[in-house]
């Protein structure tokens, strides 16, 4: 049960100044000095522009030194640091918070573990593909694991921002284009980050992002503008933030963007009304980087003091390193514009977590030799080959997997020898040295195998070729959003080189989104769809290819035809016109109606056949029964998915809307029946008033193994 502090709390605000109290909600990262006379920022953006090159930055790096703002923490005027993986560093500094200021008050230290910290697992939307919560589960405890024993307490994840459109980079960031899969990720994550006890050493808060809407952004721009309808809003992007919640997060961070004109970071509907007052939330808020301050550059505040307080006041506790809060808080109550009770109720927020976590008992919850014994541990290698060997799709497969032993492999691309590559977006303390590449493994595995240029393949070099295709880690991600999901020239060249060979070819894709690939499905003979993989990515897709490991993962989100295309996703609802041949429907005139590989999709060594679906109503809500039979000569695992759609309804409804899945284990040649139970308040929407309803009327049933191959059944409700 979880203990109740506020006694202490509010013990300790009536011995705060107000200065004080506005430390607290200053959290902010090292500043890096010596070496150059511009920002960091500034430095990076030159660096993205070609006004310096890579290596002069790489060398500018090496010399700068960081600058911890220590006098300013010893005044008491900051509570919290942003991007510290450095143990002793964070004692260091803990110990001048609690030993050197007038009150003591300990530091809370966030940062980025999005999917590992030295343990690098596959980036959460290759991972979300396993459809598997405990293991969701495990690989967030080891992150945990990692990264307190490096002196973090509170991780910026898990993103549960669902994200139809694949040109926007920081799909790889969440579970895909799923409302229900997206919740479901979700509370796991934050199970495995938080643990049973936030008190433990091992434990750290998670803090769900980005609240909300954030990957509706328009055309698919990162930072750009949400509108969308409250229906829409309240059914397809705030559940999964419920789901959190419930779960136990502890933390939460508005978006960046705005939401029908308001921006998240001021949002005072969404940050209290529905966050604390729907949701009974009362942890703490945080604004994303430099959030407060981008409001007067949205258009909402005439300057950083009135964002300061429209930000405080619409319920956002922390101010991430945009200085709003730090540099305006106090002027503004002392002449009486914002509330001396808006800044304690901010503080407590803070103040409660920083108890929760046991920090005003326990301010040192690591230590050198701590940090230096937790990582990459065997156990955590091992998690993280099993969920990299969960998370690859096999996409296509013309009988040329899996391979056999003996068969002399050639391996193109840069992508097949590149280690850092293989961590992804958002890992941020890996270098990628720990990291085995397809290569690597091949070396260590005893694989007969060339590597070869991509101006130097021949056809007598090898058996098959492996082509290493895709995007970079940087080409997702934030601010990685692209008008442009093709992929390039060089890499379709390339292929077609290797096809002229007359060997098979199999395309092993990287990347962090799904991509448009009509010409490589019609044309190789197998595709594996790795995404980032992580640390043991190399092994994975070795175990996957030679069928040590029978692949089982399936999509969760819809690969399209075209960039055009987006956004495409499985639950969409029909207009008046459908798609169809005639003219005058709802559809491109240069592309196919249907996308490459739908949402749900992906292969097996095995098959698995769909019979006597049953449909019956209980009380308690839809029971829907299935057999699922192993048809093929080996064993597998297949996903199965059943989804449901109301027929008519005063609100138009998708086509087709996940409401359960599982996954089970199967014995070549063996049935199994499976059952699902659907709730009656899984059938509902929101009307027009914003009622929630379910109706009665006809519905449909499906369940299959991916969203278009499908047995279905009506029922009346």
């Amino acid at each position: 049960m979880k203990k109740n502090y506020e006694n202490e709390i509010q013990s300790l605000l009536l011995k705060m100044t107000i200065e004080e109290k506005v430390g607290q909600l200053q959290q902010c990262g090292p500043s890096l000095v010596g070496a150059f006379d511009v920002s960091f920022e500034e430095l990076v953006n030159m660096v993205f522009d070609g006004r310096i090159s890579k290596a002069d930055f790489q060398i500018m790096m090496s010399t700068a030194k960081q600058d911890f703002h220590e006098e300013d923490l010893r005044a008491g005027k900051i509570g919290s640091y942003n991007g510290l993986n450095d143990a002793k560093k964070a004692n260091e500094l803990q110990k001048i918070a609690v030993t050197e200021t007038r009150l003591g008050i300990p530091l809370l230290f966030g940062y980025d573990v999005i999917h590992g910290y030295l343990t690098v697992t596959p980036i959460p939307l290759a991972e979300s593909c396993a459809w598997e919560p405990e293991l969701w589960k495990k690989t967030a405890r080891i992150s945990a694991e990692e990264a307190t024993a490096g002196g973090v307490h509170m991780t910026f994840a898990p993103m549960v921002d669902v994200a139809k459109d694949a040109r926007w980079g920081r799909v790889s960031e969440g579970a895909g284009e799923d409302v229900l899969l997206s919740s479901i990720y979700g509370a796991a994550k934050v199970k495995g980050f938080q643990g049973d006890d936030l008190t433990k050493e091992d434990a750290m808060v998670a803090c769900v992002k980005h609240f909300t809407g954030y990957g509706a952004a328009e055309a698919g721009k990162d930072y750009n503008r949400v509108d969308m309808s409250m229906q829409r809003l309240f059914e397809e992007y705030l559940p999964p933030f419920e789901a959190c919640i419930k779960a136990g997060a502890r933390a939460v961070m508005p978006a960046f963007n705005d939401i029908n004109g308001m921006p998240c970071t001021v949002n005072s509907w969404l940050l209290t009304d529905i966050l604390r007052g729907n949701w009974g939330f009362d942890g703490m808020t945080i604004s994303d980087a430099n959030a407060i301050a981008e409001c007067v550059t949205h258009g909402i505040a005439e300057n950083l003091a009135d964002a300061a307080k429209q930000a405080i006041e619409a319920g956002l506790d922390m101010d991430m390193t945009s200085n709003a809060y730090s540099e305006t808080l106090a002027e503004l109550i002392a002449n009486g514009d914002v509330e001396e009770q808006v800044l304690d109720r901010a503080v407590a927020d803070i103040l409660r977590i920083k108890f929760e976590l046991g920090l005003f008992d326990r301010p040192y919850r690591t230590s050198e030799e701590r940090e230096k014994a937790a990582m990459l541990k065997p156990a955590y290698r091992s998690l993280a080959i099993e969920a990299a060997e969960k998370s690859i799709v096999l996409l296509k497969n013309e009988n040329v997997l899996p391979l056999k032993n003996g068969v002399k492999l050639g391996l193109v691309g840069e992508l097949a020898n590149n280690r850092e590559e293989m961590t992804g977006a958002w890992a941020i303390k890996a270098d990628g040295e720990d990291c085995v590449s397809l290569v690597d493994a091949c070396k260590a595995q005893g694989i007969n195998f060339i590597y070869m240029a991509e101006d130097t393949v021949t056809s007598e070099d090898c058996d098959v070729y492996v082509a290493a295709i895709g995007e970079s880690k940087n080409q997702s991600g934030e601010a990685a959003s692209r008008a442009s999901i093709e992929l390039p020239t060089e890499q379709i060249d390339l292929l077609k080189r290797l096809i002229e060979t007359g060997k098979p070819v199999i395309a092993v894709l990287f990347n962090g989104r799904p991509l448009a690939i009509p010409w490589v499905a019609d044309n190789v003979h197998a595709i594996v769809e790795a995404w980032h993989p992580g640390v043991e990515a190399g092994n994975a897709i070795l175990n996957i290819l030679f069928g040590i490991i029978n692949p089982s993962a399936k999509l969760t989100t819809t690969f399209p035809y075209s960039s055009g295309q987006c956004p495409v996703y499985y639950a969409h609802i029909n207009t008046g016109r459908p798609g169809g041949k005639s003219k005058f429907t709802s559809k491109y005139l240069d592309t196919p109606l249907e996308p490459v590989y739908p949402f749900g999709y992906g292969l097996s060594y095995t098959t698995f056949l769909y019979s006597d679906l049953q449909v019956r109503k209980e009380q308690e809500g839809i029971r829907v029964s299935v057999k699922v039979r192993n048809t093929g000569d080996r064993d597998g695992t297949e996903i199965i998915q059943c989804y449901i759609r109301d027929i008519v309804a005063k609100r138009v409804q998708p086509v087709k809307q996940l409401v359960d899945f599982t996954k089970i284990p199967l014995q070549a040649g063996v049935e199994s029946e499976v059952d699902f139970l659907v709730p009656y308040q899984a059938m509902g929407y929101y009307d027009i008033s914003m009622n929630y309803v379910i109706e009665e009327g006809e519905f449909e049933i499906f369940v299959g193994g991916n969203s278009v191959d499908c047995l279905s059944s009506r029922f009346w409700l």
